[in-house]
């Protein structure tokens, strides 16, 4: 797949010139002002710019010819084993991919026996269960040392009965699991009209693709024959299925604990016609938003679950939306060779194939970041790179509405999405970066980009919260009851506003020339009012805190703020107080659950990256801590011009979905390595766009007045609190 960083040989470029290998033209051979640049002079910058040029012609050479980029997303083995169970319950399970997929799983194993859902993150009952029911599958026996060492460890831990709801899913597919023991979900859930509590509009996207296909499938409680039992996964065999306790009455979780049991016994007297109406209008729902390649949404959990709930109403196999389903989710299979895995296959010959499953694919989001990266390292704005790449973006311009519009029935279309198809759901932070990098290409059709960046714009600015910040695919997605359900047990299941996606809309805004706009002025309030008393943000899709400060600080900054403003100065602080002794920046996922975690970690590409950009923002290029910064990053530079990052830095939910964005390790420390050398990006537009109020912007005392006013709270588990 085009895109992915080499993880190759752990050869490191010592810095200074030479060595550069052979590629596209880079920085250094573009005719870029070297004497005119920022950044000091020296060995240092030296360093640098034979670094950034490594990296330009890394990138270059991995574009695709149609003009995008994708990195390998990269998540745990939960995607592999859902796969593999997914075949076998549609009867299409064949042994060179389920041998394949267990080649990779077995290579995720700990050596305790366990999985862990990032690297070197702790053992999870629920990947750990999946990934051993997969590996039956594959044929591995129960009493191989790898797989009875899992099971040990899952029976130490709580047993099936433990796991995720998820998890029990997809055993109760295969009798494994009772249906009586997991929570109701009635079709009728899709009938709810919009001012209802708990309707499926309450939900994130992501959740509500995967919730609508599910109550079909809790509604109709299929069981395929099993090929073996699962007797060594429970703490008890005779009673595998204990029952959960009431919580206490008056309490969220009682309340809907005694609502999922009143769901259980309403499921045997649902009225028959309103049940089959039910489960009608929730297969319309379903194909009316697959997607032209036949996904949904652009990511796998939904197009799997949508797949089995098809096929359970009678969709067969050769049916043209479950033959375009199934072939779309061949497509987030990578395919690569590797060597033999652990103890449990020690008889694979080296370069056997290796099966890994994206749960999403990222070109649209990793090609604005590239362009972004290409154009602050130096490279001329009317490169032919940057135009094909720019006209693929603008090729994926979404010119439909979406569920988007329910909430904003009003606005017109404009936004971009993350996948290479999904006109369901444009997201608000992939179209703020795409108008970014399309403001920093000299296109050949001016007109052309100009139309497309004011209606990115207009739709933007249209899916304000009423709070003045944004979230990533709806407006006003705040509702709390969704998290409280038992069902709901896994990640999040709604899409507030986060600091990092407003962050991206108001530097959008401010490179527009909008931030005398109300609606911007709004977003940087609310920004001001969500830092955190230590100086730092919460990273909503990013980890964590670390990402956010850096989103946050050059927004603000391109908006107005000056750099002495004290919410700058306070980042400035956290950042040089969790800079590691390397010179580099990491941040483990567990800062999400503990916030003792924050700004710690294992020094990473593009966590030392986004640290920088934020500094870099704020004033200090001269300073230490970016010297010290550019240095880890130029030290640690492979020799063919990319990075080494094995850590997950991206964020699907916090803390329970974590990923490894493999051009994250490319694109970030390059645009770093760009603005160190070159300075901030240049406005565009011209200075009277800005308004009246540039000077009181840069003393920040507007925003004084409504930062508390636009504090919002997040929950203590999403704060990162202890």
């Amino acid at each position: 797949m085009a895109g992915g960083a080499s993880s190759g040989p752990a050869a490191r470029h010592p810095a200074g010139p030479g060595a550069d290998g052979p590629g596209a033209d880079g920085p250094g051979a573009d005719g870029a002002d070297a004497d005119g640049a920022a950044g000091g002079p020296g060995p240092a910058r030296r360093g640098a710019e034979d670094a950034a040029a490594r990296a330009t012609r890394y990138l270059l050479a991995r574009q695709d010819a149609a003009g995008w980029w994708k990195g390998d997303l990269q998540t745990n083995v939960t995607m592999d084993a859902e796969d593999l169970l997914l075949r076998q319950f549609l009867g299409i399970r064949d042994e060179a991919t389920t041998a394949a997929a267990a080649r990779f799983i077995r290579g995720e194993q700990q050596p305790d026996g366990t999985w862990a859902t990032f690297h070197g993150g702790p053992p999870e009952l629920s990947a750990t269960v999946e990934a051993y029911v997969a590996l039956r599958l594959a044929g591995d026996a129960p009493d191989a040392p790898h797989m009875a060492r899992a099971s040990a460890w899952i029976r130490a831990h709580g047993g099936i009965a433990a796991a995720r709801v998820f998890t029990r899913i997809w055993l109760a597919l295969f009798g494994w699991w009772s249906w009586d023991h997991l929570p109701e979900l009635p079709p009728e859930l899709v009938l709810l009209p919009r001012w209802v509590p708990l309707n499926i509009y309450d939900f994130g996207c992501w959740a509500r693709q995967t919730i609508v296909p599910l109550t079909v499938v809790s509604a109709q409680r299929p069981v395929r024959p099993a090929p073996f039992t699962l007797d060594e996964l429970h703490t008890d065999a005779r009673t595998p299925f204990p029952r959960t306790p009431m919580a206490r009455p008056l309490s969220w979780e009682g309340a809907f604990q005694r609502m999922d049991k009143g769901l259980h016994l309403y499921r045997k007297v649902a009225p028959r016609r309103l049940r089959k109406a039910a489960m009608a209008a929730a297969a319309r729902w379903i194909i009316e938003r697959q997607e032209n390649d036949g996904c949904w949404g652009g990511i796998q959990p939904p197009a799997v679950y949508s797949v089995i709930a098809l096929h359970l109403l009678g969709y067969d196999l050769g049916h043209p939306v479950m033959r375009a389903g199934l072939e779309s989710l061949d497509r987030f299979a990578v395919w690569r060779h590797g060597p033999a895995g652990p103890d449990g296959d020690t008889d694979t010959p080296q370069g056997a194939p290796v099966r890994m499953v994206e749960a999403c694919q990222s070109p649209v989001w990793d090609t604005c970041l590239a362009v972004i990266a290409l154009a602050d390292a130096g490279l001329p704005a009317d490169h032919p790179a940057l135009v094909r790449a720019a006209d693929w973006m603008l090729g994926e311009e979404i010119d439909r509405p979406g569920d988007w519009a329910v909430r904003r029935p009003g606005l017109a279309p404009g936004g971009w999405a993350f996948e290479f198809h999904n006109d369901t759901y444009p997201d608000i932070d992939d179209t703020a970066e795409v108008v970014l990098a399309l403001r920093r290409v000299r296109h050949p059709d001016p007109a052309r980009l100009d139309a497309a960046v004011a209606r990115g714009v207009a739709w933007t600015l249209g899916m304000q919260s009423r709070n003045g910040a944004w979230g990533a695919f709806d407006a006003d997605n705040t509702s709390t009851l969704p998290n409280k359900l038992p069902f709901c047990d896994f990640g999040e299941v709604i899409d507030p506003p986060s600091a990092d996606v407003t962050a991206h809309v108001v530097e959008m805004l401010a490179a527009e020339g909008r931030t005398g706009d109300p609606r911007a002025r709004r977003g940087i309030a609310w920004l001001l009012a969500e830092q955190e008393p230590e100086g730092c943000w919460f990273g909503r899709w990013g980890t964590n805190y670390v990402y956010g400060t850096g989103s946050v600080v050059p927004a603000l900054t391109a908006a107005g703020i000056a750099p002495a403003h004290p919410a700058v100065r306070r980042a400035v602080a956290w950042l040089e107080s969790v800079q590691n002794a390397d010179g580099g920046w990491g941040e483990d996922q567990r800062s999400y659950q503990d916030r003792s975690w924050a700004g710690k970690g294992d020094s990473t590409p593009s966590q030392t990256a986004w640290a920088l950009l934020a500094l870099l923002a704020a004033g200090e290029r001269d300073g230490a801590a970016v010297e010290r910064g550019i240095g880890y990053l130029v030290d640690t530079q492979l020799a063919d011009g990319s990075w080494d990052e094995p850590h997950f830095t991206g964020t699907g939910f916090p803390w329970d979905f974590s990923i490894n964005y493999h051009l994250y390790r490319q694109v970030f420390p390059l645009t770093a390595l760009g603005r160190y050398l070159h300075g901030e990006p240049g406005e565009h537009g011209k200075p009277e766009e800005h308004g009246e109020h540039g000077e009181h912007e840069k003393s920040g005392q507007p925003f004084a007045a409504g930062a508390a006013a636009a504090r919002t709270t997040r929950p203590a588990a999403a704060r990162g609190a202890s």
